[in-house]
This record gives C-alpha cells, structure tokens and sequence, in this order.
C-alpha cells in the first residue's frame, strides 16, 4: 500500500510539474500539449477504435516476432553451448552483432523483403534472438558441474538430465534473456512500424507527428510505455519471482 501512494505522489507531482510548464507558454500548444489535451487525444483514439485497432496489430506482430526469436534462440543457445566449435565460430558472432542497435537492421529488411510486413517481423525477429541467445548459452554454461554428476549418479541421463537438472538449473538466466528479449523486440516493433504505413502504434506515432499533433503522439507514447509495462509486470516478474523461489534462489515470502 506504501509503495503505491508513493507512486501516485511521485505521478501526480510529475502531472503538475507537466501543467505549471504549460502554463508558462515557453512553447506553443501544438508543441507541448498540456495533459488534459493528451488525455483527450486518448479518448479520441479509443472512441474511434484507431488506438484499439493500432495495439492489436502491433500485438499480433510481437507475438508472432518474439515467438519465432524465442525458438531460435533457445534452440540457437543450446547449440552454441554445447558445442566448442559452435561457441568459437557463431558464438563470437553473435556476440559481435549484439552490439548492433536494433535500428541499424531497417535498412537490410527493406532491401530484402521489402516495405512488407516481413520487414517488420524481421526487425523484430533480429532484435530479440540475439539476447535470448546469450543468456541461453550463458544459463547452461553456468550450470556447476556438480549438479550434472550428481544427476548423472542419481541414475539420470540424456532427456532426463536435461529436463530435471540442465534446464531447471539454468532457469533464471534463460528467464532473464526472455525479459531482456521481450523489450529488445518491444522496442524493435515500434522502429519497424514507423518506417511505412503499417496501421500499428508506430505508424500512429510518425501520424502524430505529420499532422504536427503532439498530443496523439504523447499519447500514443503513453500506450507503449503502458503495454511493455503491463507485459513486463503481469508475466516477466511474477514467473520470475516463481522460479526463483521455486528453485531456491530467493527467499520465499
């Protein structure tokens, strides 16, 4: 209870420092909205069902971008960490193209697929496989050995090894290359959608800023930051917080 009055205090001082601004005119309206013109581009945008339209789209796409990123890059993980040759060849590679911002694979996507859906899911799809890959290959590396031996003398072997040692052991590195992944493709989704006329919440955000509509595109940015709070809060910490406790690496409460 503490911690949410916190927040509303912390909210409501942002929300009167955001007004007190307004209301010095240091720029026009139309570029620095006040926040009951943000709150009404929202209830525009839910009235004519273009914001509703605009998230399910995007939804849809990181569903399926993050589906695709989450088997390769398991599968991808695994490969890389139990194979010498794959962790010196495509395990330096993919560590080098993590470095990338997920922005600099626009160009490729165009040029290859063109200004298509696949574009989009290919920027998301590269954004996200690299980190699941990581910490995939990261979680099984780090397993200790000793829990492999003492499976192996315990009677367990091949699918059983992994299934009840391997994977449990390596769970909260792979849980947190699913979280760090999710806000990779979050973030990929929206650069990709804003390159063309998608109809997702990256388009309605570059829509904002043609019609010189600040206030859509607050709000617009106000639904994203909402959603990838939402995802994040609702799924990601509470398996988290599941496994963790789960397995023993924290204390229950």
């Amino acid at each position: 209870m503490r911690r949410r009055i916190e927040k509303l205090i912390v909210f409501f001082c942002l929300f009167a420092v955001w007004q007190i601004i307004y209301r010095l005119d240091i720029w026009p309206p139309y570029l620095f909205p006040s926040p009951s013109d943000v709150f009404e581009a929202l209830r525009a945008g839910f009235s004519d069902r273009t914001f509703l339209i605009g998230m399910g789209i995007s939804m849809r796409r990181i569903a399926i971008g993050y589906g695709i990123s989450i088997v390769l890059g398991l599968a991808l993980g695994l490969l890389i960490a139990m194979n010498d040759f794959l962790e010196n060849t495509i395990g330096s590679l993919v560590l080098s193209l993590q470095s990338l911002p997920s922005i600099c694979w626009l160009p490729l996507a165009v040029l290859w697929f063109g200004l298509s859906e696949n574009a989009i899911l290919f920027v998301v799809i590269m954004g996200s496989l690299l980190a699941v890959t990581i910490n995939t290959e990261s979680g099984v590396r780090n397993v200790p050995k000793i829990y492999m031996l003492a499976g192996r003398n315990l009677g367990a072997n091949g699918s059983r090894l992994f299934l009840h040692v391997l994977l449990p052991a390596s769970l909260p590195y792979l849980i947190s290359g699913l979280k760090q992944g999710w806000a990779f493709a979050w973030r990929s989704l929206i650069s990709g959608e804003m390159i063309f006329v998608s109809m997702g919440l990256g388009h309605l955000l570059m829509m904002g800023r043609d019609l010189n509509d600040m206030s859509q595109v607050l709000a617009v940015m106000g639904l994203i930051m909402f959603l990838g709070y939402v995802v994040d809060r609702v799924f990601f910490v509470n398996v988290e917080r599941h496994i963790r406790s789960r397995w023993g690496f924290a204390p229950t409460t």
